[in-house]
């Protein structure tokens, strides 16, 4: 059974649990007064440590390290063992963490071949009170997170080390799985093919590392299960008279402890859309009528019919707009669709899947079916599909099997699920820009940890372009020259449509004897390990989206290093610039060399979408100099409002969760 003492003491605030079968911290609203001190706190919701503190909480430990340096692996773990057993009574707390964490620090020596640096020690305590730590890439955040688990997991606490895709969690679970081994603390971590068995088990384990989409689907899962609507006292009476408690019946027995890595990509950019459960239900849209709704929309004149609002990624239609008599409406409908306002929603969703979502952008076609790509990670997430008929609309038009239209049965909002934990922290390099809205919604203050070596990156003079094909070609020329030096390189792109056109420039234009090219698009998700594993080698270029950025550490083999490392090519900017940061930090990692540059176009995307003076004028400065002065100021104004645009997105999804719980509240107390 766990054990969730100490991580009460540590959250240091007041604490209501749920009450139900699973141990987690109860929801509560906040009054107006609360809501608004939270809001002024949000202005002060970031804390910069400077050398000197990283020195301070690094002597502490180091003090008690010097006497564990001589002792046998057994008496290291006693000696942890006892500490613990202090920490979980609450003597000394400060004295005895830096002890724990001195014991860490010498198993990872003994197991690993290196001691934890200052800044990773900094960071383990930053996750232990509760609050986001944001590091450098490269500065280590996988041991920072395996340390703060151990000493966690060791006191009795359930933890879970959230990662934004199944590939990470197993890899960071299996880099870390001997430190947890050597203290007799068990680990697993959770794959998307497992089964319920399996995942229980895994779930089980002290440290658990997962998926932060596959862990809300599970407690989802736990909460469609009626045994899950039992309060503690009758599931703790129904426990004491039989003898197979209903505790085993769920997949995830607590909520005690989380560790959210990047969690800037997690708890901000996956949490625009909440995690639905559902299944097969009868069209509200009938096939033939959704058929009939894009054959009258490939009729109908962009600007004359119809406007695209790019910036709001909407569809206006005119009001004389015609429809085409030559396509009369399908038989057996329901009489709704004979009238011309139910008949213009279809037109528009149809509209909506011919010109706002294309192909090899926001989904690619895999096995014949439309599988959705995630923008922020550049991933395929099969199961996930478009509501109210849009998704069956694209499939029409791409000409695939149409899948069964589906219902809700179940579903959260990462900002609802993720306050329900006892205590929360988390890691990224990327968390400054979003630091008040971590704080208004999750309560997590981010700490900017400084990096433990001086940063070697190169960043190169910015190039642009007026036209897309002269960027490309830019592009090309780059790769080869870096290539030639004996640099590897990577190139980063926004969509697969774009790393693949590179892919085949570079392919015409290179010897196949001198240098080795990849391409890492949602298309070879299931090379990325492999891909990854060899792009640090010298003379190497890389082609991917932005499943070659977060939590990507490519390891390079010593003429690269000598060759001036890793050089990263950024050739569109995305709606965030959070995104863009972690594209460049693969380079110069860990104190190695590494360069950086950015071919861009006046006619990318984001500037097409949120077009500016500065864009339209930009394209015509007959100086390189000019060019990137108006390119800078655009960028800069087209990633404020997509930045604006996606926070109202997940402030209106929050408030519609709070109305959903409310109604379904008062439902509850009718029955």
């Amino acid at each position: 059974m766990f054990n969730s003492t100490f991580i009460k003491y540590l959250r240091k605030q007041p604490l209501l649990l749920a009450d139900g079968l699973r141990e987690e911290r109860s929801s509560l609203e906040q009054n107006k007064l609360r809501r608004f001190v939270t809001n002024l706190e949000a202005y002060y919701a970031t804390k910069h440590y400077d050398r000197l503190q990283v020195n301070q909480h690094s002597r502490h430990i180091n003090k008690f390290h010097q006497q564990l340096i001589g002792l046998s692996d057994e008496a290291l773990k006693q000696t942890f063992k006892e500490t613990i057993i202090l920490l979980n009574q609450q003597k000394q707390v400060s004295h005895y963490l830096a002890k724990a964490f001195a014991c860490i620090g010498e198993a990872i020596y003994r197991l690993f071949g290196f001691y934890p640096h200052s800044v990773q020690y900094l960071g383990a305590y930053v996750l232990l009170q509760g609050k986001l730590a944001e590091m450098q890439t490269g500065e280590g955040k996988t041991i920072v997170a395996g340390m703060a688990a151990t000493l966690v997991a060791a006191t009795g606490s359930a933890v879970h080390v959230l990662s934004t895709n199944d590939y990470l969690a197993t890899r960071d679970q299996q880099e870390m799985q001997p430190l947890f081994h050597f203290f007799d603390i068990s680990s697993g971590a959770i794959d998307s093919e497992m089964q319920i068995e399996e995942r229980q088990q895994q779930y089980q384990c002290s440290i658990c590392y997962v998926s932060a989409n596959e862990l809300v689907f599970d407690v989802l899962k736990d909460e469609l299960n009626i045994n899950h609507q039992l309060t503690r006292k009758k599931s703790t009476l129904q426990r004491f008279i039989s003898a197979n408690p209903n505790q085993a019946n769920l997949l995830v027995p607590a909520l005690h402890f989380c560790i959210v890595d990047e969690a800037d990509s997690v708890l901000i950019d996956e949490a625009s859309t909440p995690l639905i459960i559902s299944q097969e239900a009868e069209s509200f849209m009938d096939e033939d009528l959704l058929r009939w709704g894009l054959a009258q929309a490939k009729h109908l004149k962009l600007n004359q019919d119809f406007t695209l609002d790019s910036t709001n990624q909407d569809i206006n239609l005119a009001t004389d707009f015609m429809l085409n008599d030559n396509l009369p409406l399908p038989s057996g409908l329901k009489p709704m669709w004979s009238t011309r306002i139910w008949q213009n929603v279809v037109i528009k969703k149809a509209l909506t899947a011919l010109h706002l979502f294309n192909k090899d952008e926001h989904y690619i076609v895999l096995n014949d079916k439309v599988v959705i790509v995630d923008e922020s990670t550049g991933r395929p997430m099969p199961d996930r599909s478009w509501e109210q008929g849009l998704h069956q609309l694209i499939e029409i038009k791409e000409n695939v099997e149409v899948s069964k239209t589906r219902e809700t049965i179940a579903q959260m909002t990462f900002q609802r699920f993720f306050r329900r934990y006892i205590l929360l922290s988390g890691l990224t390099g990327t968390a400054t820009e979003v630091s008040r809205e971590m704080w208004k919604v999750y309560g997590l203050k981010v700490c900017v940890i400084p990096p433990n070596r001086r940063n070697r990156r190169k960043t190169l003079p910015r190039d642009c372009h007026r036209l897309l094909d002269n960027k490309w070609q830019a592009v090309v020329n780059e790769a080869i020259q870096r290539a030639t030096l004996g640099q590897p390189v990577l190139i980063g792109t926004r969509s697969v449509e774009a790393s693949e056109r590179v892919y085949e420039l570079l392919n015409q234009s290179l010897h196949p004897n001198l240098f080795t090219l990849y391409l890492l698009n949602a298309r070879q998700n299931a090379k990325e390990a492999e891909i990854v594993a060899k792009a640090g080698i010298s003379g190497t270029i890389t082609i991917a989206t932005n499943m070659a950025g977060r939590g990507t550490d490519i390891k390079l083999d010593d003429k690269a290093k000598q060759s001036g490392g890793l050089h990263v090519i950024l050739t569109e900017h995305h709606d965030s610039t959070r995104i863009d940061r972690q594209l460049i930090g693969r380079s110069a990692r860990q104190g190695n060399s590494g360069s950086f540059r950015e071919i861009v176009c006046f006619n990318d995307t984001i500037l097409l979408n949120h077009r500016s003076v500065w864009q339209i004028i930009g394209c015509w400065m007959p100086t390189a100099c000019l060019r990137r002065f108006f390119y800078n100021q655009a960028i800069l104004v087209a990633q404020r409002y997509a930045q604006q645009r996606q926070y109202e997105i997940r402030m209106n999804t929050l408030k519609q969760d709070h109305q959903r719980q409310k109604q379904i509240g008062f439902i509850g107390k009718l029955r």
